[in-house]
C-alpha cells in the first residue's frame, strides 16, 4: 500500500507515520512544503516501511496523484477550518483519481459537509472519512461503550494535553479561529450557540487505581462531535466538549481573549495564533501528563445512570493519540478490512477494542466508572481498582459499619526539632519498637474517622471525599492541617498494594504552595493474611515527621459490602 501523507512531518503526520512503522509492505509519501523537513524526518524514520520525501502544496495534489499514484491519502495538515475556497480541494482529486482518502479534521464544518459527496466516492469506487482523529472517533466510540443499555441524555467530554506536548501552528490556528465565535451545540434540549472557549468548567481525569490528573480547567471548543452525537443518539439533549490547556495562567487569558470578542464582537484572533503558539512553546512547565475523560448520563429502566471513561497518557505518549484512528483504519485496510465506499465522518469507523493495542504499546492508561454508585469512600474512589487490593485490605476500607482493627506496630520519631513540633502538635505516637495499636473507623455521611491508638497514645483524623480541586481524591485532615490523597493500586491480589500519594494540602482552610507539600512513603498492603500498613512522612525544611508501621487483624468479623456490577477497566 502506498501512502501520501500531506502534512507528514507534522505533528500529527510524523506520528502517524510512526505509528506504521512496523508494518510490511507499506510505502509512506512524506509530503510536505519544505522538502529540507520532509526530508529530515525520512532520514532518521527507523520503521518497516519505506519513507520518501515529497514536496508537495495541496494546490498541486492533483498532479501529485497522476505521478505517485499512491492508494490512500491522508491529510494530516489543517488548519481544516480556515481552508478557504474549495475546502475540499485534495478530496475532490482523489475522487478524480480513483484514490481512497482519510483526513484527521476537526473543525465541524468540514467533516460534516464531506456528505454532500457521498454519491460521487460510491461512483468511483473509493471512501472518503473525515474527522478520523480523537474527535469525533474516539469519543464517539467510547459514548457508544458507556451508553450500553441506557438512554442518553446528556454528555460531557474533555482533553488535556500535556504542557510538554507541543502545540502545532495550524492546531494554534484553528483554536484561535473560533475562540469567542458562536460553536453550534445541543443544549437543554434545542440546537443553539455558545462562545468558543469562553465556557469553562472543571474536571478531575483519574483512570481507576492510577494517579489521577490534578483538576483541570476545560473550556468549550467547536468540534464536530457537537453535531455528529446527536444525530446518533436521538435523545441526547446536552452535550458540551471542552479542552484543557496548561498553564492555566494562560489558558485563563485565552478565556478573556474569547469572552472579550464574543462580548465586544471583535476581528478573528487568527493573526494573533503565531504569538499564541510562541507564548505556549516557551511556557512547558508542570507535569508531563496528559489526558481525555468522557461522561455519559442517561435512563436505564426508569433509574439515572452516570458513567464516565478516563484516559491518562504519559510524557511524549498522548500526541499520538490524535492519530491513532487513522493508524488502524490503515491496520484494518491492511488485514483486508477496507472501509465501504461513500464519503461520511468517520464517527462510526472504529469501536473503543480498536483502540486498545495502540493504547497497550503506547503505555497509556484507561478505565470507566460507575459515578452515582453508593459506596465506601475508597470504593467509590478506586472504582473498579478496588477488586484488585488484597483481601484484608478490601474487607478494612469496605465496611459500612463502624469497626475496630487491632494488632502490633513499631514507630520511628521525628528527624529535628521543627519535626518534633509539627509531631507534638497533630499528636502523632510517640517511637516504640512494638506498642500494641487499635485502630478504629466510625463512619458517617461525612466520610470516615479515624481513631488511632498507640498504646496509651491516641490521635484522630478524618478522611472523606475530595470535592473542586480535591475531586477523585481523599482528603484527611489532622487538625487544622488537610492533606488530599491520591490511591495508587500496584499489582494484583495478595502481593498487590495501596499507595497513598500527597497531591494538594491547605492549612486552617487556606491552599499551601506545593512545594511544601508533606511527602514521604504511604502504602498499605496484605502479609501473612494480616493487614500491613507502612506510613512515613516528612515535611520540606522538616524532615521526617513520624513514621510507624504493623500488622492488623479485624477484631471482629467484617461484613464487606458486596461487589456491585461495574465498567471494569479498559
Amino acid at each position: 500500500m502506498k501512502i501520501l501523507i500531506l502534512g507528514g512531518y507534522g505533528v500529527f503526520g510524523s506520528r502517524l507515520a510512526q505509528m506504521l512503522g512496523d508494518c510490511e509492505g507499506v510505502e509512506l509519501r512524506i509530503a510536505g512544503r519544505n522538502m529540507a523537513k520532509a526530508r529530515a524526518f525520512c532520514d532518521q524514520f527507523d520503521g518497516k516501511p519505506q519513507a520518501r520525501p515529497l514536496v508537495l502544496d495541496r494546490a498541486d495534489i492533483a498532479r501529485a496523484l497522476v505521478e505517485h499514484r499512491p492508494d490512500l491519502v491522508v491529510d494530516a495538515s489543517g488548519p481544516f477550518q480556515v481552508y478557504g475556497e474549495r475546502p475540499y480541494r485534495v478530496f475532490e482529486a482523489c475522487v478524480a483519481h480513483s484514490c481512497d482518502y482519510l483526513d484527521l479534521a476537526d473543525g465541524a464544518g468540514f467533516v460534516c459537509g464531506i456528505g454532500q459527496f457521498d454519491e460521487a466516492a460510491k461512483a468511483a469506487g473509493v471512501f472518503a472519512l473525515s474527522g478520523a482523529s480523537t474527535c469525533p472517533v474516539l469519543t464517539a466510540a467510547v459514548v457508544r461503550r458507556l451508553g450500553e443499555g441506557m438512554d442518553i441524555r446528556e454528555v460531557e467530554a474533555g482533553i488535556a494535553p500535556s504542557p510538554h506536548a507541543g502545540v502545532g501552528l495550524n492546531v494554534m490556528r484553528a483554536v484561535a479561529s473560533y475562540a469567542g465565535s458562536p460553536v453550534s451545540l445541543t443544549r437543554n434540549g434545542h440546537e443553539t450557540t455558545a462562545p468558543g472557549l469562553a465556557e469553562s468548567r472543571r474536571f478531575t481525569v483519574a483512570v481507576p487505581g492510577h494517579l489521577p490528573l490534578r483538576g483541570i480547567r476545560f473550556s468549550l471548543v467547536e468540534v464536530p462531535d457537537l453535531t455528529l452525537l446527536p444525530a446518533e443518539h436521538p435523545q441526547l439533549s446536552d452535550i458540551w466538549i471542552g479542552a484543557g490547556p496548561t498553564p492555566e495562567i494562560l489558558h485563563r487569558a485565552l478565556n478573556l481573549l474569547a469572552k472579550a470578542r464574543s462580548l465586544l464582537r471583535l476581528p478573528s484572533l487568527v493573526p494573533l495564533a503565531p504569538i499564541f503558539h510562541r507564548v505556549l512553546d516557551l511556557a512547558r512547565f508542570g507535569e508531563h501528563r496528559g489526558g481525555m475523560f468522557v461522561r455519559v448520563k442517561g435512563e436505564r429502566a426508569g433509574e439515572w445512570v452516570e458513567r464516565s471513561w478516563h484516559l491518562v497518557a504519559e510524557g511524549d505518549a498522548g500526541p499520538f493519540i490524535p492519530s491513532m484512528a487513522a493508524a488502524a483504519i490503515i491496520r484494518n485496510m491492511l488485514a483486508g478490512e477496507r472501509p465501504a465506499p461513500g464519503a461520511r465522518p468517520a464517527t462510526n469507523a472504529l469501536e473503543l477494542a480498536d483502540y486498545e493495542p495502540q493504547f497497550k504499546a503506547r503505555g497509556i492508561v484507561s478505565g470507566m466508572r460507575n459515578d452515582l454508585e453508593d459506596a465506601p469512600i475508597y470504593r467509590k474512589v478506586l472504582g473498579s481498582a478496588f477488586e484488585r487490593l488484597p483481601d484484608q485490605v478490601r474487607a478494612l476500607h469496605d465496611s459500612e459499619v463502624d469497626s475496630s482493627w487491632s494488632g502490633t506496630a513499631e514507630v520511628v520519631g521525628s528527624s529535628g526539632p521543627l519535626a518534633r513540633l509539627i509531631a507534638a502538635v497533630v499528636g502523632f505516637p510517640r517511637p516504640a519498637k512494638s506498642v500494641p495499636v487499635t485502630v478504629t473507623f466510625t463512619r458517617d455521611d461525612e466520610g470516615e474517622l479515624w481513631t488511632r491508638r498507640f498504646g496509651s497514645q491516641m490521635f484522630h483524623s478524618r478522611q472523606s471525599l475530595g470535592q473542586g480541586r480535591n475531586a477523585r481524591l481523599i482528603v484527611e485532615r489532622f487538625g487544622p492541617i488537610a492533606v488530599a490523597l491520591a490511591l495508587v493500586v500496584e499489582g494484583e491480589g495478595d502481593r498487590a498494594r495501596l499507595t497513598l500519594i500527597p497531591r494538594r494540602w491547605s492549612a486552617f482552610g487556606v491552599p499551601m504552595p506545593r512545594f511544601l507539600l508533606p511527602r514521604g512513603t504511604m502504602f498499605e498492603t496484605q502479609k501473612d493474611g494480616r493487614f500491613v500498613f507502612d506510613v512515613e512522612i516528612k515535611v520540606p525544611l522538616a524532615g521526617r515527621v513520624v513514621a510507624y508501621r504493623g500488622k492488623l487483624m479485624p477484631d471482629a468479623p467484617v461484613t464487606s459490602r458486596a461487589q456491585p456490577a461495574t465498567l471494569q477497566a479498559t
